[in-house]
């Protein structure tokens, strides 16, 4: 196993752990809570139920390493969507009132690599599709 398999991998859990605590604390905070905090900042409310399921859903996909470049995708997409409706207006690195979407362009920048690079070999991905040449 490569230095980059291994660091490939844990990018890959990593992130998924990430997202998937996101999506956890979403659900503490309450389905409608995080609705209304999505409409109040002009943002359409299902939203909110969208972005949970797919940081929960996402990040237990991510940690064990299924439909790795599909996911990956989505979050590139989900990511780019809080940046332009949620933060840009905070800046790069925020400001007094909201967190800036530094840590969102990392977080794309890991889900790009994981979206072009070839399925880790500690993958149920790489179990499942890369004896047939998939």
């Amino acid at each position: 196993m490569t230095k980059v398999t291994v660091v490939a991998t844990l990018m890959r859990v990593v992130l998924g752990i990430i997202f998937l605590a996101h999506g956890i604390s979403k659900l503490q905070m309450g389905l409608s809570n995080v609705a209304a905090w999505f409409s109040s900042m002009g943002v359409p409310g299902i939203l909110a139920y969208v972005v949970v399921v797919l940081e929960v859903v996402g990040g237990i996909l991510l940690i064990i390493g299924l439909f790795t470049r599909y996911v990956s995708a989505l979050f590139i997409i989900m990511l780019i969507g809080a940046i332009f409706t949620m933060k840009l207006s905070g800046g790069l690195l925020g400001n007094s009132q909201m967190a800036g979407y530094e840590l969102d362009l990392g977080f794309i920048l890991v889900a790009i690599y994981l979206f072009v690079s070839d399925t880790s070999p500690l993958s149920i991905d790489q179990a499942l599709f890369r004896k047939r040449g998939i």
